[in-house]
This record gives C-alpha cells, sequence and structure tokens, in this order.
C-alpha cells in the first residue's frame, strides 16, 4: 500500500479484462489474480516477499514483475509541489541489474511455480528538496517514481532461461571478472550472477585460479 505511482501504473500496464486486484489468497493479499495464476510486482527489496513468494507457490502458479528503469528522468521540486528543474539521469539500467535483487530468491528458480517478467522502462522519478533524503542526494528525498513508457519485457519461466547470462564468448570455464566482462557489468555484480546461477543449480564451482573462483555449467 505504500508503494510509489509506478507499481499502480505496472499493476494497470500488466492488467486483463476478467483480473481480480488486491485479491486475498489465504493470509496474503495479490497484487492480481488470473485464475490461478498470481502475479506480484515489486519495483524493490525482494527480501520483503520472500516468504511470501516461498508460501505462494506451494499451491499456486507465481509470476513476479520488477521493473528496471533503462533510462530516468529525474524532476526536482519544492516542498510545496513548485518544479524546480528536469534532467535526464546518465545512469541507463541494463537487464544484468535484476541480480542487485534476484540474490534474495534464487532458490525459487527450482521451483516450477515460479516464474518472472522484467520490463525494461522509461520512468520518471520525483525527487523533493526537503532536507530530508539521503546525502548522496544532497538531501533531496524520493516523493514519488513514475512510469513513462515499458520499452521490452523478458520473460523468465526456468532456471535454464538464465543461461542467457552465459554468452558464448565467456569459455567453458569461467572466473567472477570473465563473467563481468562478458555480460559488460562489474565484478560486484558478477558476483551477484555467479551466486544466483549456482543456487539454481545452472553453474558449478570447479576450482580456483589464484584467488579467484572458477565456474563451470552444467
Amino acid at each position: 500500500m505504500n508503494e510509489h505511482s509506478l507499481h499502480s501504473e505496472i499493476k494497470n500496464w500488466c492488467s486483463r479484462l476478467g483480473d481480480r486486484f488486491e485479491a486475498r489468497v489465504g493470509n496474503f493479499i495479490v497484487d492480481i489474480a488470473r485464475g490461478d495464476l498470481l502475479i506480484e510486482i515489486q519495483t524493490k527489496n525482494f527480501y520483503a516477499i520472500k516468504l511470501k513468494l516461498a508460501s505462494l507457490i506451494r499451491n499456486h502458479q507465481v509470476r513476479l514483475v520488477y521493473p528496471i528503469p533503462e533510462a530516468k528522468w529525474i524532476v526536482t521540486i519544492t516542498e510545496s509541489n513548485e518544479i524546480v528543474r528536469r534532467r535526464r539521469s546518465p545512469r541507463k539500467g541494463k537487464l544484468a541489474d535484476l541480480f542487485y535483487e534476484l540474490v534474495s530468491i534464487p532458490t525459487l528458480f527450482n521451483e516450477s511455480n515460479f516464474s518472472m517478467e522484467v520490463l525494461m522502462i522509461d520512468e520518471e522519478e520525483v525527487r523533493c528538496d526537503d532536507g530530508k533524503g539521503s546525502w548522496r542526494r544532497r538531501g533531496l528525498s524520493i516523493r514519488d517514481r513514475r512510469l513513462i513508457d515499458v520499452k521490452e519485457r523478458f520473460h523468465f519461466g526456468s532456471k535454464e532461461h538464465f543461461l542467457r547470462f552465459l554468452p558464448s564468448n565467456l569459455g567453458e570455464t569461467f572466473t567472477n571478472r570473465n563473467l563481468g566482462t562478458a555480460n559488460q557489468v562489474s565484478l560486484n555484480l558478477a558476483r551477484k550472477i555467479s551466486y544466483c546461477l549456482e543456487k539454481m543449480g545452472t553453474i558449478r564451482k570447479v576450482g580456483k585460479r589464484g584467488r579467484a573462483l572458477v565456474f563451470q555449467a552444467n
């Protein structure tokens, strides 16, 4: 109930005729119920719904929908809601960013009832110059996140679908550094990718090169 506008806008974008919204299923309220399919939209913090998802997949098909801002516009407002400026953020999101959140729930992909849809979106983030926000944002607090457009969608129906993050130029065995280079991501994110893939059982550790772990696809 405390989500930004982005949550409800994604929910409306995903909806079909006949869907039930904010439906009660057992002890939980789910965003969308479509027959036996339950759809949960989560814009951040997968850990917060980990137990909920694990419980629901015992008896239902569950799809998690997660938006990643491919492009973001930042709107700064005053406390009286006057727009000060609007600019485009230099940061561009990519599909691999999903692993920042997926590290909380990788083993759910070992269950046949669980799937995920990632939406690459353009979004608008509204920040207020109220002095209550993070020092990284110079005291600006995030007031809202809004959907501008859905650019692309990716469906992950099984753990095998994550093999796209093991490109053909990676080699038979690889380190996290190799994985990061192949996917054009940081070493930190590459470690999150290998952690998730290992938990899913799509790769395994086979040794070390110096201090670096070596992996191989199963």
